[in-house]
């Protein structure tokens, strides 16, 4: 029998949730874990250097756990799971998403999208956006 999922149901713990977004020049990942209690919201910027893939921090703040998990359940994550926008014909450009989480202890999430994103994904970038602007500040470099 295959597992039923609800999307209803809350969203109560998370290990990791990933978010890549890109474009013509820039590729961002934003990535939230737990760290000693408190969850550690950081964005990176994915640099092309010769042959390999540099992942630079740019940005990292921790808040609470009860603000991310707030943040996820008030986008309804668990229901973006297999979502696939397809690119709108005609279009041109666009940004390109690639979400991965794993959320309840061993519940896993993907998503994915070019110029064609789930219900409430501005909700959740602007919601990153505003953890690293408001949280508690842990600097940046390269990691």
């Amino acid at each position: 029998m295959k597992h039923q999922i609800l999307f209803d149901e809350p969203i109560v713990s998370f290990e990791i949730v990933t978010l890549q977004i890109s474009g013509m020049r820039y590729v961002n990942e934003y990535e939230i874990v737990m760290n000693d209690g408190k969850a550690q919201v950081s964005c990176y910027g994915i640099r092309f250097k010769k042959d390999e893939d540099r992942r630079e921090l740019e940005q990292r703040a921790e808040c609470g756990e009860e603000t991310v998990l707030e943040l996820l359940n008030d986008c309804k994550l668990l229901s973006w799971d297999g979502f696939q926008g397809k690119h709108p014909k005609g279009v041109k450009d666009g940004t390109m998403f690639t979400l991965k989480a794993t959320v309840n202890g061993d519940r896993k999430i993907y998503a994915a999208g070019s110029q064609n994103f789930p219900k409430h994904y501005r909700e959740l970038t602007d919601g990153l956006r505003g953890i690293l602007e408001n949280g508690k500040d842990l600097g940046k470099g390269a990691v």
